[in-house]
């Protein structure tokens, strides 16, 4: 297999961006929610402005992972006030990690996950954390590997759906 490449993105790659965002969102949760809601979510949260003002924000960056000039998967991470709940300055919150479904089990989501902890050390953070819907097995097994453990926990909506966001937070060493 060729060489995964990890490359920051711009907003002249809003188009790509939506693209994959709207597929793995789809692919991965659709079965567990409704298809109504599932396109409200969708159309709020990958519409042109909304990733416009995310690209456009000097707290939150995005990685694709490409594989032959094809995206594969992508990395949103926030620090201050873009986080969307700590919002702690000693902190960087991965926000998304997501890999086609093809390419499932073949290390894209760690090499995604590597560049935000790569981030994290550059920007001298103390701990990174993430929130992981609860019946989301597959992240949650990957977190925990990789290190995270369990503080909180946290309502995200779906659409009129709540459900529950396990928070999880890894202290990075110094």
């Amino acid at each position: 297999m060729a060489d995964i490449e990890v490359k920051r993105i711009t907003i002249h790659e809003l188009v790509q961006l939506q693209k994959i965002g709207r597929q793995t969102f789809q692919d991965t949760f659709s079965d567990s929610n409704s298809e109504e809601n599932m396109k409200t979510y969708l159309a709020e949260k990958f519409s042109s402005e909304k990733l416009t003002s995310e690209l456009n924000n000097k707290d939150s960056e995005f990685y694709f992972a490409t594989l032959d000039n094809n995206v594969i998967g992508y990395l949103k991470v926030n620090f201050g006030d873009s986080q969307t709940e700590l919002k702690d300055n000693k902190a960087l919150e991965i926000e998304r990690i997501y890999v086609s479904k093809e390419f499932h089990g073949k290390k894209v989501g760690q090499l995604l996950y590597d560049k935000a902890i790569e981030i994290a050390r550059q920007k001298n953070t103390e701990y990174v954390w993430l929130g992981v819907w609860e019946e989301n097995l597959r992240a949650l097994s990957f977190y925990r590997k990789n290190g995270f453990v369990e503080f909180d926990k946290h309502i995200f909506k779906l659409g009129n759906d709540e459900q529950t966001d396990i928070m999880m937070k890894l202290k990075l060493a110094n």
